[in-house]
């Protein structure tokens, strides 16, 4: 699905007064990275939702297509046959879920009605089997029950707490299986580790990223667990983003749960492995030990050259 959204995207500021789309830009940066959750649509019309599509899109799809790599690896005989999408917007998490399963429904629901018409317009040719509804999200939202698979996809940041609970305890009642992406801020971990006690004290099973589900070993306030996705910048997001270098690393945190049996990993690299002369140093998250460092040597033989290998967000065994 890269070169498919990449195409798509292409024309999109096409006569859009480039003031405008920078304007734009400079306001959707500003939500994104502020702690004001709200009771109203950030995206308030074409110009903001193409600005949106631009900007976010190729990040949001990178993150949340990882989130779902890591997940199906742990229920490699699964696939969803039905798919929602709690505030997907133009749609990434939908392209992202479209790009780890095949033939399966999607059904996006969004509050901002331009972003679903602009979401829409962007699929139409590769997604056909998607549907676009208006909804509200928070307080009163509910998915349709024996719903396989509930995304929830940089959202939960922009509601007030009584909508977040409501959106993931929505997601949990129905689906059989959740996942739920936020930025790889400390904020956005917070938010991921309150939805995560919300989602096991109903029953789920966590799968991705963490070894087990119980309480998760971080003190909160001294480290945060996240990730990174990398994204290869088109010539429209470098001129959209100001930037200049052909790529940019998209940090994330996530969740992953389910209502059906699926075991987690052993273990799951944390930090970006730090490469050294003979040896690789691991940072884990583990089943039975909590956060280690752990060392791997020469003398490891194909352990070592699987830490050489490995990458952060990688399960470990």
């Amino acid at each position: 699905m890269h070169e498919e959204l990449r195409a798509a995207l292409a024309g999109l500021l096409d006569g859009l007064p480039p003031k405008q789309a920078a304007q734009a830009v400079e306001r959707l940066i500003a939500n994104y990275r502020g702690r004001t959750p709200t009771d109203a649509p950030v995206l308030r019309d074409r110009a903001d939702v193409a600005a949106y599509a631009a900007y976010r899109m190729p990040a949001t799809f990178e993150a949340v297509r990882a989130a779902l790599t890591a997940f199906a690896a742990r229920v490699p005989d699964w696939s969803p046959a039905t798919h929602v999408d709690i505030g997907g917007g133009t749609g990434a998490a939908t392209w992202a879920t479209a790009a780890t399963w095949e033939g399966h429904h999607s059904t996006v629901l969004d509050w901002a009605q331009p972003a679903l018409d602009l979401g829409r317009e962007l699929a139409a040719k590769n997604l056909p089997d998607t549907a676009w509804r208006r909804q509200t999200i928070g307080e009163g939202l509910t998915v349709p029950a024996g719903t396989d698979l509930v995304t929830v996809s940089y959202v939960l940041g922009e509601l007030r707490p009584e909508d977040r609970r409501a959106v993931v305890a929505a997601a949990a009642t129905a689906a059989q299986a959740v996942v739920l992406i936020e930025p790889g801020t400390p904020d956005g971990y917070l938010r991921i580790r309150e939805a995560r006690t919300q989602l096991t004290e109903a029953g789920l099973r966590i799968v991705a990223p963490c070894p087990h589900s119980d309480t998760c070993p971080i003190v909160p306030g001294q480290d945060w667990c996240h990730f990174a996705a990398r994204v290869n910048r088109s010539s429209l997001h470098r001129q959209v983003k100001g930037g200049s270098l052909p790529y940019e690393d998209e940090k994330f945190s996530y969740v992953a749960a389910t209502t059906f049996d699926a075991a987690p990993a052993p273990a799951r690299i944390i930090r970006k492995p730090q490469l050294r002369k003979g040896q690789v140093l691991l940072d884990l998250c583990t089943t039975q030990d909590g956060l280690q460092r752990t060392t791997v040597t020469k003398r490891h033989g194909t352990h070592y050259r699987q830490a050489r290998d490995a990458s952060w967000g990688d399960d470990w065994s």
